[in-house]
C-alpha cells in the first residue's frame, strides 16, 4: 500500500543486515494487505525444521457468511500439487515400478507422439523437468476446468485424445518443435500424464495411491483430489476475483480440474505445513518416511541447467508456487537459512505475492533471532 511504512528495526548481525518485526507490526501489514480490494482471506505458516511458529489465518474464508480464514480451511494449492507428483514418482522408482528414463510410451495404453519428432521418446525424467515438448494448448486446457464439481472427463481419456495420434484433440500445436529434453517448455498436460503413469503402474487411481503413500504417513487428513472426498464441504474455501468494472471481489465456483494431477489438490495450511516439514527434514517426519533421503535429494536435483528439479523449484528456496482462478500460493523452504513458509490466499487477483512472501521470510528471521536470542 503506497501510504503504508512498516516500522522496522534494524539489527546487524555479522556483515548481514536484518530487518526486524515485531508480532504488531505483521498483524497489521496483513491485515492492511487483506483491506485491499482484491483479498478476501489468507493462511500463512511458518516452521524450522522441528517446529511451527506461525499457523494462523486472517481475513475470510467466505465473505458472506463471516466464517474466517483458519489454519485448518481447505484451499485448493494449485501447482504446489504438482510436488506431490514428483514424490509419488520417485516412491514408484523406489518400488520398481518404473524408471526416470523409461520411454512414456511403455508405460501408457496409448502412444504418446510429437508430430515434429515422432521417433523421439519422451521420457519420464523429460516429463519432470518440462522437457518433454508437449505444451498446453491455450483454448483446450481452459476448456478443461469444470466449474461447479469434479471434471466428468477421465484423465486417461483426455490425454490420448490430446497426445496420440487420431486423438479428436490432437494437433501439431499441443507440442513444439525441438527434440524431447532440449527446450524447458512448463507443461500441465505433461504433468497430468505423469499422474496417469503413476495409476497405469500402480494399477491404483492416483487419489487412492498418493494417499497410501503421503497422506496417511503424513498426517494429511483434510486433504483431497476431489471435491467429492470432502465429508464437510462446509471447510473448503470460497474463491473469489475482482471484478473489474466495480472493482470489488466476486465469488468463484469451485471446480475441478481434468488434468487434476497438476494442480487440483486441495489442502489446509496445518496439513501442508506437515508436507513441508518432511521435506525440510530430508524426507522424515515423526520418524516416517516415504522415499529414502537419496531419492529426496534426486528429486530435488536439476538435470538441466536451470532451477527447476522434477516437479520441483530449486535453488536458494525449495517449493513450488500456484496460481489458478481464485487461488494464489506459495510453499518454500530456504535451505541456508532453516526457514519454511507456505501462504494461501483465496483470491487470483492479488498482485504483490512477491513482497507478501519476502515480508513473510523477513518475520520468520526475526521469530528465529528471537528464539536464539532466548537460549544464549
Amino acid at each position: 500500500m503506497k501510504n503504508f511504512l512498516l516500522v522496522l528495526s534494524i539489527s546487524i548481525m555479522g556483515n548481514k543486515i536484518y530487518s526486524q518485526i515485531t508480532a504488531g507490526e505483521f498483524d497489521h501489514y496483513i491485515k492492511k494487505e487483506i483491506s485491499k480490494a482484491s483479498v478476501a482471506g489468507m493462511g500463512i505458516a511458518i516452521l524450522t525444521n522441528d517446529s511451527i511458529l506461525l499457523s494462523k489465518g486472517y481475513g475470510y474464508a467466505d465473505i458472506h457468511n463471516k466464517i474466517p480464514f483458519s489454519n485448518n480451511t481447505v484451499i485448493n494449492i494449485a501447482s504446489i500439487s504438482k510436488t506431490f507428483i514428483g514424490v509419488s514418482i520417485m516412491h514408484a522408482v523406489e518400488n520398481n515400478l518404473l524408471g526416470l528414463d523409461d520411454s512414456v510410451n511403455e508405460l501408457v495404453p496409448f502412444s504418446v507422439i510429437n508430430p515434429y519428432y515422432p521417433s523421439q521418446p519422451i521420457t519420464l525424467r523429460h516429463l519432470m523437468g518440462h522437457r518433454s515438448g508437449i505444451k498446453d494448448e491455450d483454448n483446450i486446457y481452459k476448456a478443461s476446468y469444470h466449474y461447479g464439481g469434479d471434471s466428468p472427463i477421465q484423465l486417461g481419456m483426455f490425454l490420448e485424445d490430446y497426445l496420440s495420434p487420431g486423438g479428436k484433440h490432437y494437433s501439431k500445436n499441443n507440442f513444439i518443435n525441438t527434440r524431447p529434453g532440449k527446450t524447458f517448455m512448463y507443461s500441465n498436460i505433461g504433468v497430468g500424464l505423469a499422474g496417469h503413469i503413476l495409476e497405469s503402474v500402480s494399477g491404483k487411481p492416483l487419489n487412492v495411491l498418493i494417499r497410501e503413500i503421503i497422506f496417511k504417513p503424513l498426517d494429511m487428513n483434510n486433504t483431497y483430489w476431489f471435491l467429492s472426498e470432502m465429508m464437510d464441504p462446509s471447510k473448503h474455501s470460497k474463491l473469489y476475483k475482482i471484478e473489474k468494472n466495480t472493482n470489488t471481489l466476486i465469488e468463484i465456483e469451485l471446480y475441478g480440474l481434468t488434468t487434476y494431477p497438476d494442480g487440483g489438490l486441495r489442502t489446509t495450511i496445518s496439513d501442508l505445513s506437515n508436507y513441508l516439514l518432511w521435506i525440510m527434514n530430508k524426507g522424515s517426519f515423526k520418524g516416517r518416511s516415504i522415499i529414502g533421503s537419496s531419492s529426496v535429494l534426486e528429486m530435488l536435483t536439476s538435470d538441466y541447467s536451470n532451477s527447476y528439479a522434477k516437479f520441483w523449484e530449486v535453488g536458494e528456496k525449495i517449493g513450488h508456487g500456484g496460481w489458478d482462478p481464485g487461488v494464489t500460493t506459495g510453499m518454500y523452504y530456504y535451505p541456508e537459512e532453516n526457514l519454511g513458509i507456505i501462504i494461501f490466499i483465496n483470491s487470483s487477483s492479488y498482485d504483490n505475492f512477491m513482497d507478501l512472501g519476502k515480508k513473510v521470510q523477513e518475520y520468520g528471521k526475526s521469530i528465529l533471532k528471537g528464539v536464539d536470542n532466548s537460549q544464549k
